[in-house]
């Protein structure tokens, strides 16, 4: 039975605010666990997450985490430097996913967010990205912890944009502990068929994200997640599935994600109508699989 968990995003970017009382209700509402970005890792902060983790813990729920890197962490710069940096960084992120007790972490690791140079992907930021990951992917192995690999649209980022992207990247990265997330809302973008784009991924897919096309409410737009949670039962995905939405706070992840408009009525109306939707389609595809 897949964990079902919630994305922070609508709540925070950095996890400095106390959420005592968020994960409280996304407990009591049903959540097996929450997805929690870190923004800022570094020896420094591993308090934090370790607090952080203590917290969510005592509350019976899980934890996964995610991250992004900005231009300053990019693998596919052409500084050295910078392509240094990205590696340091992102072992940064895996000791903190470790100190909040998570297993994996998830996100577009490979290059920077939004960060373009108006020509396709070379072969040499291809080899930049690859030869960095898999130093990172070793490292993530000696902490236990395993990356989640998520090709975006073509309009945040240009390295990986479609399934078959993830697929040979990971493939050429070449390391158990590097493996493939996928997100509903950039699939819809840019695959002919999500449900081909799925079976694609299923074998080192070991994260789904579920995000409507508009970031609202999971079911309130035209994503056809029937045919989604279809083949996810057709591939046997037993990994986790986590709601991911955005909504107008807070302010600068509204901004960097292009919200201006409210897709929902609170962030807690979302979790509660997003999970009831999950179990909902999940229920349809498994009595119909026993049928069969």
């Amino acid at each position: 039975m897949n964990k079902i968990g919630m994305n922070m995003f609508v709540w925070t970017m950095s996890m400095d605010e106390d959420l005592t009382d968020t994960f409280r209700f996304l407990k009591t509402s049903g959540f097996d666990f929450v997805e929690v970005p870190i923004s800022e890792p570094g020896p420094a902060g591993l308090d934090k997450w370790h607090r952080i983790g203590k917290q969510i813990s005592e509350l019976g729920l899980g934890v996964q985490t995610c991250t992004i890197c900005g231009p300053e962490h990019s693998l596919i710069s052409s500084d050295e430097s910078v392509r240094t940096a990205s590696v340091n960084y992102l072992k940064q992120v895996v000791d903190c996913s470790r100190a909040v007790g998570s297993a994996i972490v998830m996100g577009p690791m490979y290059a920077g967010f939004k960060t373009f140079t108006g020509k396709p992907a070379t072969a040499e930021e291809w080899n930049w990205s690859v030869n960095g990951m898999r130093e990172v992917a070793e490292y993530a192995q000696t902490q236990g912890v395993t990356l989640a690999i998520e090709y975006l649209n073509r309009f945040e980022i240009y390295l990986l944009t479609c399934a078959d992207d993830v697929v040979r990247y990971v493939e050429a990265v070449n390391h158990p502990n590097c493996r493939v997330a996928f997100d509903t809302f950039h699939a819809n973008m840019e695959e002919k068929s999500i449900g081909d784009a799925l079976r694609m991924c299923a074998p080192y897919l070991i994260h789904v994200q579920i995000s409507e096309n508009d970031r609202s409410t999971p079911g309130k737009g035209h994503i056809n997640f029937e045919e989604v949670f279809a083949v996810l039962e057709e591939v046997d995905y037993a990994g986790p599935i986590a709601i991911e939405a955005f909504g107008p706070n807070p302010p600068e992840l509204a901004a960097a994600t292009h919200i201006f408009r409210p897709m929902f009525d609170s962030p807690e109306q979302l979790a509660v109508d997003g999970l009831d939707f999950i179990k909902s389609e999940r229920a349809k595809e498994s009595k119909s699989y026993i049928m069969k």
